[in-house]
């Protein structure tokens, strides 16, 4: 076995330079390659993935210009593409204000902002010794740049320690194609890779690398913060890291097609009642792959189609619980969206070929041959298209909503609810539960403390019900207005309105209805 990366891995940072060139933004034809062939696993969940598809497109040089970018919007949710290129440093990163955006001199801050995307062009953007920190924001893509030797200790530091960090009511982020690395252990300085935290969902890492560190991420910051999940990790490679590959506290996440090489002392730690899907990956060279390790509080697993080439378990003993040597699973779990899997032999070749920046943006379509990504830009909207906002003719209302699933954190009531059902069912995001009316009609409802406006449904039922709602109204529960009428779950589209409680009223159906998810969003 290896020996850990703190005792064996030197530290090469160059020298900082005390200035950089100074960085300009500027505006750009819509073109961007960012996001090519769109966001996979758990990100296309919640309404999706987009980031700033559809609005500007600028270029940054500097920490300062992607800031100004930010700030330069007319509002912090205006969608904007920044393409980065160069090294972003804390040189060359300022702090700037403005009513849309809310910056920090010493990391790369998405706080209280949605609808965007940044992405690395040209000869590519290395961010560092200085971490992207995404806070209190909805609907981010980062896309192949490279995030290198971010540190909580010593000098500088920044982002707590973390290359990508997410905390506070995060939802919908795609990180793809990037490299996230570090220069040792907890010990040199560093923290974890890829870090969430206080009720971040929805979240994918695909395509990445990570490596040299102590701590590949965290889902979750203890045993109690168990409000994160619904991550997926595809075609990733994580290279010489101690632990963490993650860690997951609670929630759910889907691990498939990674390459796990020297993992130095463990691997993914499913803790405190978390849930780990670990489908066609290739362990190498490592110890501990899978269990639940530094805690009595178990988590689960179920595994399958794996390959463990020169794994070592340890004995199990106390709060160390490793699956091994022959994992089996413990749980199941249900993906809600769809997947094509490598076989395992070949994700060693695919992982090497497609993972990390400036790898072309090459994909995976199950076929263990790398592809080049599709021509088709989704930051570049066909003018013709209807979907674009200018068209009078408006959106296809059975089109998945984009933007941030408002029931996520609201309230809930409504008639009476079959035994074994909750209201809060329909708006934790979970597929696995349901709300059900006591008989085969009812009506269910999201509320607020404060208006919301809302001009979008999307009534998802549960595995093996599908198609029993019949007919439906959508009521504004303030005034009593019908905003919609018809017939089936699905998508529902109304003009937009101000409202405090929506409510959906099952008026008809072949049997009991059982809705999973009650899921509303701004239009």
């Amino acid at each position: 076995m290896r020996r850990p990366v703190a005792l064996r891995l030197q530290a090469a940072l160059g020298t900082l330079a005390l200035a950089a060139a100074a960085g300009v933004v500027l505006t750009m034809p819509e073109t961007a390659s960012a996001a090519a062939g769109g966001a996979t696993g758990y990100a296309t969940q919640n309404g999706g993935t987009t980031g700033g598809a559809g609005g500007q497109t600028v270029r940054a040089t500097t920490g300062t210009a992607i800031h100004e970018a930010l700030c330069g919007r007319a509002s912090s949710s205006t969608p904007i593409v920044i393409e980065v290129e160069g090294t972003i440093n804390h040189g060359n990163t300022s702090k700037v204000s403005g009513d849309s955006c809310n910056t920090a001199a010493d990391k790369i801050e998405l706080k209280q902002v949605s609808n965007i995307t940044i992405v690395g062009v040209g000869s590519g953007a290395v961010f560092d010794q200085l971490g992207i920190h995404i806070r209190e924001s909805s609907n981010i893509i980062i896309q192949n740049v490279t995030v290198r030797n971010v540190k909580k200790s010593g000098s500088p530091t920044s982002n707590g320690g973390d290359a990508i960090g997410m905390e506070s009511d995060v939802r919908n982020v795609w990180v793809d194609h990037s490299t996230l690395e570090a220069s040792g252990g907890e010990s040199e300085g560093y923290d974890g890779l890829f870090d969430m935290k206080d009720n971040t969902q929805y979240v994918t890492l695909s395509y990445s690398v990570l490596r040299n560190s102590g701590r590949g991420g965290l889902i979750g910051s203890s045993e109690s913060d168990r409000s994160n999940g619904y991550v997926t990790f595809h075609h990733n490679l994580y290279e010489n890291i101690d632990s963490r590959a993650p860690l997951l506290r609670g929630g759910t996440a889907h691990m498939y097609n990674n390459h796990y090489v020297s993992l130095n002392k463990s691997g993914i730690n499913s803790r405190a009642g978390a849930k780990a899907k670990v489908d066609n990956n290739y362990f190498e060279d490592s110890k501990d792959v899978l269990g639940t390790f530094y805690t009595d509080e178990a988590g689960t697993w179920q595994v399958s189609g794996n390959i463990y080439d020169n794994v070592t378990w340890s004995e199990r003993s106390g709060d160390n619980n490793p699956a091994g040597p022959n994992p089996q699973s413990t749980t199941t779990v249900s993906i809600p969206y769809p997947y094509t899997l490598d076989d395992a032999s070949c994700v060693p070749s695919v992982v090497s070929a497609t993972a990390g920046a400036n790898k072309g943006l090459k994909v995976s379509d199950g076929s263990c041959t790398p592809q080049s990504p599709d021509p088709t830009d989704p930051t570049d909207p066909d003018p013709t298209d209807p979907t674009d906002p200018t068209d009078p003719t408006d959106p296809d209302p059975t089109d998945p909503p984009s933007g941030t699933n408002l029931s996520i954190g609201a309230g809930s009531d409504g008639s009476s609810k079959a035994s074994g059902t909750s209201y809060g069912n329909v708006r934790d995001g979970d597929l696995g539960t349901y709300w059900s009316p006591a008989g085969t009609t009812g009506s269910v409802s999201v509320k607020w403390s404060s208006a919301q406006t809302v001009g979008k449904i999307n009534i998802r039922e549960a595995a093996g019900s599908e198609g029993t709602i019949g007919s439906y109204r959508v009521l504004n529960h303030d005034t009593g207005a019908v905003l919609a009428s018809g017939s089936g779950a699905g998508v529902i589209a109304f003009s937009p309105v101000s409202l405090e409680k929506i409510t959906f009223e099952i008026t008809g159906a072949s049997g009991t209805p059982k809705v999973a998810e009650f899921e509303t969003y701004g239009g």
